[in-house]
């Protein structure tokens, strides 16, 4: 036994804290074995009242497992000093991280979706004049990446719209298609238009 203690202090581990932490993960394990098949019975029970599931019996106490286990582990880091508000402030944010990540992703592939079914679909074309309704944006369109379309407006100012916004909002199409655009309709369609 002194061997232990005369290891754990040469690497600077208060003994009484291990005993401590040690204590707390085997009544924590005891605790929470008991109350998860409580929570297991109890769910079997409201099974037939609520229409639950057996897999979402299973979803519902496994997250009361992993609750339980997260407070122990808060506990065992109040017992080492570590204070619960840094710990609070990292998972913070790094859920808040994780969720900016996944707005900045969307709005990327949101838009070159957008772009891509803006060529598809062509609902406008380059040089002609789309108005975004009821922002009352409007420009001729001068050209058309994967995530913005750029409208020139008359005050020769320049817009650059998200475009995804072409699928949100309603917009209005007007002035003539391109020679260059017709031309290519009438070779890939095989069809003059006309008129």
């Amino acid at each position: 036994m002194t061997q232990i203690i005369d290891w754990l202090n040469q690497h600077n581990i208060n003994v009484v804290n291990a005993i401590v932490t040690v204590a707390i993960l085997f009544f924590a394990s005891i605790i929470i074995l008991i109350l998860s098949r409580f929570f297991n019975r109890w769910l079997t029970d409201l099974q037939g009242r609520l229409h639950l599931t057996d897999e979402t019996n299973f979803i519902i106490n496994r997250a009361i497992t992993a609750v339980l286990w997260a407070l122990t582990i808060f506990v065992v880091l109040d017992v080492w000093g570590i204070a619960l508000g840094g710990v609070w402030a990292v998972v913070v944010s790094a859920i808040t991280l994780i969720g900016v990540g996944f707005i900045a992703t969307w709005a990327m592939i949101s838009n070159f979706t957008a772009s891509f079914f803006l060529v598809l679909w062509r609902p406008f074309h380059v040089g002609q004049i789309v108005e975004m309704l009821p922002e009352n944006l409007k420009g001729r369109v001068i050209d058309r990446s994967l995530m913005f379309t750029t409208l020139s407006e008359e005050s020769g100012s320049v817009l650059q719209i998200p475009n995804n916004l072409f699928f949100q909002k309603i917009f209005r199409v007007s002035g003539n298609v391109p020679a260059a655009t017709v031309n290519l309709h009438e070779h890939s369609d095989g069809v003059k238009p006309t008129p």
